[in-house]
């Protein structure tokens, strides 16, 4: 099999995997979200510590732990992906399945307006308009629909702004240090969620429910470390082209199933706002297609 051809593999099994994940989250109840996530936390890192005793790559870690700025890097990108998923739990176990949809649906938009206002990048007139349609999508939520997106913004801006971190930390921060690192930092917010829950009326679950269920909530950590770790192959063998038009398998399919299994309510309202979305996504995914084109011409001119 060709590295490209590996590559796309690795990235859509990854899209896929995160596709099906408000149904492995249901599959959790009756731990609640907070419960969840904690877990979730403290089990990647497990995860990631076996991975990183197979693979030998405590020297990775080693020097990473001795650049400060790095070690800061990696906090902000814990506090961000804990954001990310604690949202994704709460609106998974409590029937907003639709609103996750949109928020990855916005997230390469907004991912685009961050390197305009952050990294100073230029871009393309189509990709401007695809950022307006995108934003008037969402006021027309807001306002015909009389809701303010939360989930979706919470999403798409916890998430864009992961990727903006990761992207300044660069190679220099390999797949399983990183996500070992961000897990390690978050454990005292995994710690205090324990200690609340264990103190309410409902107590922690663990082990309390079913040997199945503690099954389940036991792979928590491999869950999440499987599909980010299939990401991070993918994207070394890809182009961010194809990965731009991969990842919208996810929101594709979160949508389908909050709304065609869950039965999750779509008035007309909601779908104007979606449909507003995707047609900012077709000028978005049109105008990468036909860059991707032009690229291939001027390279085969060069050629000749």
């Amino acid at each position: 099999m060709s590295t490209k051809s590996a590559g796309t593999l690795y990235t859509i099994g990854a899209y896929l995997l995160w596709g099906v994940f408000p149904l492995y989250f249901l599959l959790l109840e009756p731990t609640g979200p907070f419960e969840v996530v904690a877990w979730r936390l403290l089990l990647t890192l497990v995860f990631c510590i076996l991975l990183l005793v197979v693979t030998r790559g405590w020297e990775k870690l080693r020097i990473i732990w001795r650049q400060p700025k790095l070690l800061a890097l990696t906090a902000l990108a814990g506090a961000l992906i804990y954001i990310n998923w604690q949202v994704f739990v709460i609106a998974a176990m409590s029937g907003h399945v639709v609103e996750t949809s949109l928020g990855y649906f916005i997230n390469p938009i907004f991912t685009v307006l961050l390197g305009v206002l952050v990294l100073h990048e230029r871009i393309r007139m189509a990709q401007w308009v695809a950022i307006g349609i995108a934003a008037v999508a969402v006021g027309v939520i807001i306002v015909a629909y009389g809701a303010f997106p939360w989930i979706a913004l919470s999403l798409t801006a916890s998430f864009g702004l992961y990727g903006l971190v990761k992207k300044k930390i660069g190679p220099s921060v390999d797949a399983v240090s990183g996500l070992t690192l961000e897990s390690f930092w978050m454990i005292p917010i995994a710690a205090v969620i324990l200690i609340v829950v264990a103190q309410d009326g409902h107590g922690i679950t663990m082990g309390a429910v079913s040997p199945l269920h503690t099954v389940l909530l036991s792979c928590a950590g491999i869950a999440t470390a499987v599909p980010l770790l299939l990401f991070a192959a993918g994207t070394r063998r890809v182009d961010l082209s194809l990965i731009g038009m991969i990842q919208f398998i996810t929101p594709i399919m979160q949508f389908l199933l909050g709304w065609a299994v869950l039965g999750e309510p779509m008035p007309a309202e909601r779908w104007i706002g979606f449909i507003l979305v995707w047609i900012a996504i077709a000028v978005f995914v049109v105008d990468l297609l036909v860059q991707k084109s032009r690229g291939r011409r001027q390279a085969a001119a060069e050629l000749v």
